[in-house]
């Protein structure tokens, strides 16, 4: 086997791990919510993701890069870690908090093509017709789930449950932008992030919520997603990036993540996947991979 095919291979192998976990998150937020308010989940994860981030960067014999920022860059995780974990996190458990897992997980997946939408003002990029396209395609996806199928009504669906998902693709969409000219070690940079993010979090919960005592499962809950929906799991991904030959193809593996979430979710959390929901999700997996191809051909164009 030559070093490319070696360097692919583990690049599938990488990704394959991150999606498979990544899968698994939906199912985590809805368990733990269960034991936990969306704020206590906020709070504990996180304190397990900033232990796990920390581990990862000691093993790479990086964690020093944290100390050795710029002013600049210390007052770009400040902003950065109050869009994530502390609003992006809270809104995104609520929202879990007031749906079912099957219709807050895609449309919480759309984020990708509102990071699209929201590039137009803020990075003064342009949008083809297919990206508009895209964009009816996915939100079409949207309303099939949201309203379980009787597009005429409401379906019994929390309408505040659905904005707060829609709000938070604009949340995660408005950090990955401000993220875009971070030039630090991800890793590091993601720790700082949420080094900052944890005095709002503790705020909140000083406020809105309280540090009482919560049952193993809840603790074992956050735990989880503390690891491997914002800790570990991230490093994977990064990895099967670097390692990739062809970063489209293992890119195109995160396609596989919803449709395995809503396996999980059936079996753990005990939904019965109801027929909108993958018909739904099917218009949203389409929708974005046409913006992905446009946005392919987008830059073949701009290099030729």
């Amino acid at each position: 086997m030559t070093t490319v095919m070696k360097r692919q291979r583990n690049a599938y192998l990488f990704g394959i791990a991150a999606v498979m976990l990544w899968s698994t998150v939906a199912s985590a937020f809805k368990l733990s919510l269960r034991y936990l308010d969306p704020a206590q989940l906020l709070l504990y994860s996180s304190l397990v993701s900033v232990f796990a981030l920390s581990l990862i960067l000691a093993f790479q014999g990086k964690l020093g890069a944290i100390f050795t920022c710029s002013k600049s860059e210390y007052l770009q995780s400040f902003r950065l870690g109050l869009i994530n974990p502390f609003l992006y996190y809270l809104v995104l458990f609520k929202a879990y908090d007031l749906l079912p897992a099957q219709i807050a997980q895609p449309i919480n997946y759309t984020w990708a093509l509102t990071m699209t939408f929201l590039s137009i003002p803020l990075l003064k990029q342009k949008i083809g017709v297919q990206e508009i396209v895209a964009g009816i395609v996915c939100y079409l996806g949207v309303v099939v789930i949201s309203t379980r199928g009787d597009i005429t009504g409401l379906g019994g669906v929390s309408l505040p449950g659905v904005a707060l998902a829609l709000g938070s693709t604009v949340l995660w969409s408005l950090y990955w932008i401000y993220n875009i000219k971070d030039t630090r070690d991800p890793a590091a940079g993601l720790l700082l992030n949420f080094l900052f993010g944890l005095p709002f979090i503790f705020v909140y919960c000083l406020l809105f919520s309280d540090f009482r005592a919560v049952p193993p499962a809840g603790l074992a809950g956050a735990a989880y997603v503390g690891m491997f929906e914002m800790g570990a799991t991230f490093v994977l991904w990064l990895y099967a990036l670097k390692h990739a030959e062809n970063t489209a193809r293992v890119g195109y593996l995160i396609f596989l993540s919803p449709f395995l979430s809503l396996v999980f979710i059936r079996f753990f959390v005990g939904e019965r996947i109801m027929a909108s929901t993958v018909a739904g999700l099917a218009l949203i997996v389409a929708g974005l991979i046409i913006q992905q191809v446009g946005s392919a051909r987008g830059r073949r164009a701009d290099r030729a």
